[in-house]
């Protein structure tokens, strides 16, 4: 087994996050009340486009005729704006909405050449519809950063950062695969007991702990490439502030698939905050490396090979 690539872990001070008051200290805030009531605002919008599609039709100045138009818009909204309420922090339902924009704008830019409509209204929906452009391409932005949240949310604290990389000999596609069912994270990395997929992109997971306790918290992905990168975090109220990130691309000589983990723990003060050092021990570089052995054994041959701590930090 080959490692690539190197970083000592080391206590860290989280860098700055978005601007004063984006994010709140219980990592919800700003970027995701945005996206919520962008949420709520296309589900009304698509009920109105969907259910009384005339009467906004003559509201918002345009032919009256075009009945099956906004009603097909409506249903767009509807899908975004359930999207968007279930997975908030997933942006590409937010990047969904800002794409429906720009088909909003074009339509409206069509009625124009139209004998039945009404200039005055038409401009003043197409500057509304400018107007939450911009609010959904803000959104969008915030919600593609994933790590803001956490950085934020733990300003000053002591971060476990830890970036690893290793070459498994499987093609990208099957290593991705494998490595997006969390509930496989068990078979190689010895600090959890499980990995349960609760749906919409959340999961819950408990990892062992000193004298027989567990520590439990779920997490939702927030970046999905298939065969490429995946990313997730934990959801607000978890009481512990944990981001991972596994990229996946093909290694040099056609030699199977390089694997990047960066993982990025924030242990909270307090009981928890003890038990989770404790979780990971003085070394937990050594520990994520053995876990990346185990995860290559598993891919390669389907056993598990673990490595002791000697072993790993010779390989450091």
């Amino acid at each position: 087994m080959t490692v690539t690539q190197a970083e000592e872990e080391r206590p860290r001070v989280a860098p700055p996050g978005p601007p004063a008051g984006l994010v709140e200290p219980n990592g919800r805030g700003g970027p995701v009340r945005l996206a919520r009531a962008l949420g709520w605002f296309s589900l009304g919008l698509g009920l109105a486009e969907l259910v009384a599609p005339r009467r906004l039709g003559r509201l918002i100045g345009v032919d009256g005729g075009r009945r099956g138009t906004l009603q097909a818009f409506g249903l767009r909204e509807i899908v975004t704006g359930l999207g968007i309420l279930g997975q908030a922090r997933v942006p590409a339902w937010l990047w969904a909405r800002t794409g429906g924009d720009v088909l909003d704008l074009a339509y409206l830019g069509s009625t124009l050449f139209s004998r039945k409509r009404n200039r005055n209204r038409v401009a003043v929906a197409t500057a509304a519809v400018l107007g939450v452009v911009v609010l959904d391409l803000l959104s969008s932005r915030q919600m593609s950063r994933p790590r803001w949240a956490l950085q934020q949310a733990v300003p000053k604290k002591r971060v476990i950062e830890v970036k690893k990389t290793i070459t498994v000999n499987r093609p990208p596609e099957e290593v991705y695969t494998f490595w997006h069912d969390f509930e496989n994270f068990p078979r190689f990395m010895t600090h959890l007991e499980s990995v349960e997929i609760i749906g919409q992109g959340r999961s819950r997971w408990k990892a062992k702990a000193p004298a027989g306790r567990t520590v439990e918290w779920d997490a939702i992905i927030v970046d999905d490439q298939p065969n490429q990168r995946i990313a997730w975090e934990t959801v607000a109220g978890s009481g512990i502030d944990h981001t991972g990130m596994v990229h996946f691309q093909p290694a040099p000589g056609n030699r199977g698939t390089e694997v990047r983990v960066e993982l990025r723990y924030a242990p909270p003060a307090g009981r928890l905050g003890s038990t989770l050092a404790k979780l990971f021990g003085e070394e937990p570089e050594q520990q994520i490396q053995a876990d990346l052995r185990a995860f290559k054994s598993v891919m390669e041959t389907g056993e598990i090979a673990r490595a002791t701590a000697r072993d790993a930090r010779r390989e450091l």
